[in-house]
């Protein structure tokens, strides 16, 4: 796919990726069972999620036992911060040192793991270079001192990973991780924060992956589970 460079704000990030994914013949924006589809291409439902997938939870549970349905996540690879003035005049740029990896779906995916295993459901990662615009508006977090988060923008889309049988997921386990593993191995051999390592265990296992096989110590202990 190629770039498209300085499309604004989140709403544009998600029009920019619809755009990019349709092919001849697709229809976009299409009402299916009461619900507005971002793509439909034949008997296939194309959605885009760009964040929240704790919103797709109902659409989803309606839509899957009747359609298939191909979802695309996009996660920032790569990061600038642009910071601007509270009217959008330039101040400076840096890049971030944050380097997102395909593992980061597991913040969304722990909303609906029961979904994860769904024969019906297809999910593509896609690893992005994103600018990220704060503006000095006085009305953001105080964790950025207030600035707003005032847009994304895609620079680029630089690579894709599809899962779509439930055991694809399991690809993402590394190599030489021991058998059984704990959080804090699987956060070690990834490498990730425990946080991350917790959300994709508890994912993997409520779609019915992995599963707990006891304790060492504290530690619960997991096995993948045979398919």
């Amino acid at each position: 796919m190629s770039a498209q460079i300085g499309i604004l704000s989140e709403k544009s990030l998600h029009a920019v990726l619809k755009e990019r994914l349709t092919q001849p013949g697709d229809q976009q924006e299409t009402p299916v069972d009461g619900f507005v589809i971002d793509i439909v291409r034949g008997e296939t439902l194309i959605e885009i999620q760009t964040r929240n997938f704790g919103a797709m939870k109902r659409k989803l549970q309606k839509l899957l036992p009747h359609h298939p349905v191909h979802l695309f996540h996009p996660i920032p690879h790569e990061k600038w911060i642009v910071r601007q003035t509270g009217d959008g005049r330039f101040l400076k740029r840096r890049k971030s040192p944050k380097k997102g990896q395909v593992i980061n779906v597991f913040t969304e995916l722990v909303r609906i793991p029961h979904l994860l295993s769904h024969p019906n459901l297809t999910i593509t990662v896609l690893l992005t270079q994103q600018e990220e615009i704060w503006r000095d508006d006085g009305q953001g977090s105080w964790r950025r001192q207030r600035w707003s988060i005032y847009d994304h923008r895609l620079l680029d889309v630089v690579a894709e990973h599809t899962f779509g049988a439930p055991g694809d997921w399991l690809r993402l386990l590394p190599d030489g991780l021991p058998q059984p593993f704990t959080n804090r191995e699987l956060a070690a051999a990834l490498p990730c924060r425990l946080n991350l390592a917790q959300k994709m265990t508890y994912t993997l296992r409520h779609a019915g992956l992995i599963e707990t096989v006891g304790k060492r110590g504290n530690a619960l202990l997991y096995l993948p589970t045979n398919l």
